[in-house]
């Protein structure tokens, strides 16, 4: 929250900043002035509005940075995430005794391809896809492709990978 409010006082500087540059130089050149400000308060606002975008630059920079940084934690965590997910699914494939073939059906329907799409990368015949889910099914203990994906987010959820 507090680094919110500050990302906006940063940014309302700034329109306050490129207002008065903008306004000034528009009030010159179309001649609006009626009666010129004195050089010095002219500088003094000036070096004002410059110091409140440098400002501005820089504590951008330094959220832009912490944002990078805060993504590239989140892709780590999901690596880590993945690689683990992967190494749960190698562990209960290897409790259940799963052939080959039925762990490539299994990965495929946990990533939820249809019977005939299975079929299809597999170069095998939707019979076969069905024999072999059902096979994993009565390996695994559940009776639908919802409770097989159940089994490995509850392990997951249950900290296990933590």
């Amino acid at each position: 929250m507090q680094k919110n409010l500050l990302l906006v006082l940063i940014l309302v500087i700034q329109v306050l900043c490129t207002v008065f540059f903008v306004s000034d130089i528009a009030i010159t050149v179309l001649g609006l002035r009626s009666h010129p400000i004195s050089w010095q308060t002219r500088e003094y606002l000036e070096l004002g509005a410059a110091v409140g975008l440098v400002l501005g630059v820089l504590l951008g920079a330094i959220a832009l940075w912490s944002s990078f940084r805060r993504a590239r934690r989140a892709e780590n965590r999901l690596r880590v995430a993945q690689g683990a997910f992967a190494d749960l699914m190698e562990e209960r494939f290897r409790e259940w005794e799963l052939t080959e073939a039925e762990r490539d059906v299994a990965v495929f329907a946990i990533k939820g391809l249809s019977t005939a799409e299975i079929a299809r990368l597999r170069n095998t015949s939707e019979g076969t896809v069905k024999a072999q889910t059902n096979a994993i099914y009565r390996k695994a203990g559940v009776t639908s492709r919802p409770q097989l994906l159940s089994l490995f987010i509850d392990d997951l959820m249950d900290g296990s990978l933590v």
